[in-house]
């Protein structure tokens, strides 16, 4: 199952990590998996090609994915609300067998 965790200050987003496999299909022909891949790498790269923001973010070798904005600007809020509603839609879809997505509210996040 794959697990999505927003993490958010107030109504603002200030990351995203992405673990886990779907488990929808065989590797490769996993369609959750894709989906979810497609729109969250294509977010982090759209917040590093699109906006001015300071941000960080890291691929780990079991495919998990970690993006922290440090500058909250409408144009990286808007790419996390996009992010959001696509794997919302995915988790409509598909449901709580292959992914999960949560929202953990935090005080604040450190800068690595």
């Amino acid at each position: 199952m794959i697990k999505v965790i927003f993490y958010q200050r107030a109504d603002e987003y200030i990351g995203v990590k992405v673990t886990g496999h779907a488990g929808f299909a065989r590797k490769g022909k996993d369609i959750v998996c894709s989906a979810v891949s497609a729109l969250t790498i294509n977010t982090v790269n759209s917040i590093y090609e699109l906006t001015d923001c300071a941000a960080k973010y890291e691929v780990s070798e079991d495919g998990t994915i970690r993006c922290r904005v440090y500058d909250i600007t409408p144009e990286n809020q808007l790419l996390l609300k996009s992010l959001r509603l696509g794997l919302c839609d995915v988790y409509k879809e598909y449901g709580d067998d292959y992914i999960r997505v949560y929202f953990k509210e935090v005080k604040t996040l450190c800068r690595d």
